[in-house]
């Protein structure tokens, strides 16, 4: 990676259940650490150990909404009964402070950060069949039949959705799928729109302003 200053990155990754994606993304934060998270925030009850303003912002429902409402959130969902949101303003300034940020959302987070931060970058990981993603839950040893039947189910919904995405990953063989997201990442971080003023600059070096 160059040193020449640029703005943050803002990478988005989504993959069904079972693809890989946790393994692929703990890799990237291991390599490059770079990245930031801003402090999410929730209506679900605090775990054990779980810090208020360190690992979530925890809200009433009543508050969450109101700040839904107002605009806060760059993307927010509900899952299983609770709300789950990225503040907007922390990661404009995040980003414009030249911190990467890495989403690992479902397609409904992508769509919402596709409007609300214009240049995101967003990776589908997919499974190479239906199959082995199925084999690959089964091997977990921790999924009844229920949830495996559950999951396929929503992984055929959210396949469909992967057609937006700016690039896809294959997850066949986990080495290459390493490589393949570690390329997005270090072409995303290339892209002009990241160094909005480098040109002029060079340019100005040449006496010729644009």
């Amino acid at each position: 990676m160059n040193s020449y200053p640029r703005t943050g990155v803002a990478l988005v990754i989504c993959a069904p259940s079972g693809t890989g994606k946790t393994t692929l993304t703990k890799r990237l934060l291991q390599e490059f650490p770079r990245f930031a998270f801003s402090v999410s925030c929730t209506t679900r009850a605090p775990r054990p150990n779980e810090r208020d303003g360190v690992d979530y912002e925890f809200l009433t429902r009543e508050e969450f909404e109101k700040r839904r409402d107002a605009g806060f959130f760059a993307e927010w969902a509900e899952v299983h009964g609770n709300y789950y949101g990225t503040p907007l303003e922390a990661t404009l300034r995040y980003l414009a402070e030249g911190r990467d940020m890495l989403f690992d959302i479902d397609v409904q987070g992508a769509s919402q950060l596709r409007n609300t931060i214009p240049g995101a970058r967003l990776v589908y990981i997919l499974p190479p069949s239906r199959t082995e993603l199925e084999r690959r839950l089964r091997s977990r040893g921790t999924e009844t039949e229920e949830s495996i039947t559950r999951r396929l189910s929503k992984a055929t919904s959210e396949l469909a959705q992967a057609r937006w995405f700016n690039l896809w990953v294959i997850n066949d063989d986990l080495e290459q799928a390493w490589q393949e997201l570690r390329a997005a990442y270090i072409a995303a971080t290339l892209s002009p729109i990241w160094r909005p003023h480098f040109l002029n600059s060079l340019l100005k070096d040449w006496g010729d302003t644009p």
